[in-house]
């Protein structure tokens, strides 16, 4: 006999699958379902990503949060249209554990929709009682019900990604967090007193208007020093960041590949070439950004 509390829940149940079914066949905005990349597409790092992918993935993320499978229930037929050959898509409940963004009214059990790849028989993996990070936003209206915001929004947990996440959010939340890169204002440069001396400054814009200079002093004989300033002056302290942390992010990722003429259209000739080939140096001396996965 069929109990009030399961109609209940099956009534929930229903409505959630509907719900799910309306947003993927619209293809509403937010109706992302997980499809883990392939073993050939990975590269170093945690889980295929590298950190300019996981901070990407986090920093967009109304919730990140550790789950543990509840239940998986597999869709198919018209509950799973545009789902690509060798992937199975799910319907998931899960217990969260860590919240570590978005937390407010969350705790408990939460639903969402995954595809997941099938093994080389063609079977779905087991994922009951599977743990993953979740990195996801809010569904208006459903308070326990997230959607991933992006294909490569469910994680393995382990606790190395655990610790990178962490560590991530903590450099975003903290009130020395670097702010968001958006381009370059303008530069100059000063010969030295003796020849192969000089020093460059390069003012970034960025989106809530705070201050960043990059700083390039020569001196002949010495490999050129770089730093960071995060303020109106420069000062003893400044130094050049960490590859792995947000500032070095936000730089590497953010800055253009060229230095814009308008940033040294007011400098001779060969003050802004200077300009140019520090500008250079510092692009070299960051590196790469590192993505492996469309923004």
């Amino acid at each position: 006999m069929t109990t009030p509390a399961k109609n209940r829940q099956m009534l929930h149940f229903g409505t959630f699958l509907a719900c799910i079914f309306l947003t993927v066949v619209d293809g509403a905005p937010g109706a992302v379902v997980q499809t883990l990349p392939s073993p050939a597409a990975s590269q170093p790092g945690i889980q295929g990503f590298s950190y300019a992918d996981l901070a990407d993935l986090t920093l967009t993320a109304q919730v990140v949060t550790g789950v543990t499978v509840v239940k998986a229930e597999r869709l198919k037929g018209e509950l799973a249209p545009n789902l690509a050959a060798g992937r199975a898509r799910f319907l998931i409940e899960a217990q969260t554990g860590m919240l570590l963004r978005g937390a407010d009214g969350l705790a408990g059990t939460i639903s969402y929709i995954a595809d997941v790849p099938l093994d080389a028989r063609g079977k779905a993996p087991k994922l009951k009682k599977a743990r993953f990070i979740l990195l996801a936003n809010r569904v208006p209206g459903r308070p326990q019900e997230v959607r991933l915001t992006s294909p490569y929004s469910q994680l393995d947990w382990t606790q190395t990604t655990e610790s990178t996440l962490r560590a991530i959010l903590t450099e975003a939340t903290a009130p020395s967090a670097p702010p968001l890169v958006t381009g370059i204002g303008n530069a100059f440069h000063v010969p030295g007193a003796i020849p192969g001396e000089s020093e460059s400054q390069i003012f970034l814009t960025t989106s809530d208007n705070r201050p960043i200079s990059l700083s390039i002093l020569r001196r002949p004989g010495e490999q050129p020093q770089w730093a960071v300033a995060l303020g109106e002056i420069v000062d003893d302290s400044a130094r050049a960041p960490a590859k792995g942390t947000l500032l070095w992010y936000r730089l590497a990722c953010f800055l253009p590949p060229r230095l814009p003429e308008k940033a040294v259209a007011a400098l001779s000739a060969g003050n802004a070439e200077a300009v140019r080939a520090d500008y250079r140096h510092v692009l070299q001396q960051l590196g790469p950004c590192g993505r492996t996965i469309e923004r």
